[in-house]
């Protein structure tokens, strides 16, 4: 029998059952890619990872990641929980992880003491802003109306930045605080829009003083709604940096409160040569360790 040992971690957070869970492989070497998936689901997180070795020495790990249904090419709490993990491994305080969207960069974060508390991570490409959808069709999507969709600086819009896209949707306070995810709505709007390629995800926001609180929604991935969600943080912060100008910027995110988990995303975009790159980071905390029997 085959026995690999994981870890789970919650991400974007400094306490225990806050944030998002993790679960991570760190010697994934000898699963295989249905085991991967199947592991997944079993621990039915919004993704897992599974460490392999890299294949240029001069990176840290090649770093898969599977939701409970598909790999992804990129995703942020697993990027942040596995640097984490991996902090021994680090040359210096740097990480660099393979992924299908490119390599990612992982800086582990300190406190005043030099314990490792968490990490940060850069997307691996540039912000890319895609088309947008009625404000009728995304409030549908979170239980909602139209009129709940703020549109005074935008409209529903899709970007991305290494990851899935995101649908970016800036939303009443009210609003944020009832809505919820509509299945059939989301498979309605992918099935009259076939650009989407049958995926997507709904990321609300509400700007609050000082802050911003999301919400984001991604049932035809099997996640319902998900505590924490690095990889909307960062194309949510290149596109508010495009749509307000200046040189960079910077946005504490709070995710996860309805749902009891509650979560701190710090999320930062800066303008360079090739377009708006971000970057998000935040606490990490152990919780398990065990051991997965396969064969």
């Amino acid at each position: 029998m085959r026995r690999y040992a994981f870890e789970t971690f919650d991400v974007f957070t400094s306490r225990r059952f806050g944030g998002n869970q993790l679960a991570v492989f760190p010697d994934a070497r000898g699963i295989s890619d249905a085991e991967m998936q199947a592991l997944a689901a079993e621990f039915n997180y919004s993704e897992t990872t599974f460490v392999l070795p890299p294949a240029d020495p001069a990176n840290t790990a090649r770093v898969r990641i599977f939701n409970r249904t598909a790999e992804m090419a990129f995703a942020g709490h697993p990027n942040v929980g596995t640097g984490f993990a991996l902090a021994a491994r680090a040359q210096g305080d740097l990480l660099r992880f393979e992924q299908l969207a490119g390599l990612v960069e992982v800086v582990l974060d300190r406190d005043a003491g030099g314990r490792v508390t968490g990490a940060t991570i850069a997307a691996p490409q540039p912000l890319a802003v895609g088309g947008t959808l009625s404000p009728a069709e995304a409030a549908a999507c979170a239980g909602l109306v139209a009129a709940d969709v703020v549109l005074a600086r935008h409209a529903p819009t899709l970007a991305a930045d290494g990851g899935n896209q995101r649908l970016l949707v800036e939303v009443t306070p009210a609003a944020l605080a009832r809505a919820t995810p509509e299945v059939a709505a989301f498979r309605a709007i992918v099935a009259a829009h076939p650009e989407l390629g049958g995926k997507l995800s709904l990321y609300l926001y509400h700007r609050e003083p000082g802050c911003l609180r999301t919400r984001m929604f991604s049932p035809l991935a099997g996640t319902p709604e998900d505590p924490a969600t690095g990889s909307a943080a960062t194309p949510l912060a290149g596109f508010l940096l495009r749509l307000e100008g200046g040189d960079s910027a910077r946005y504490e995110i709070h995710q996860g409160v309805e749902m009891g988990r509650p979560s701190l995303l710090l999320a930062s975009a800066q303008r360079g040569a090739d377009g708006i790159r971000a970057r998000v980071g935040g606490g990490c905390v152990p919780v398990l360790r065990g051991e997965a029997q396969l064969d």
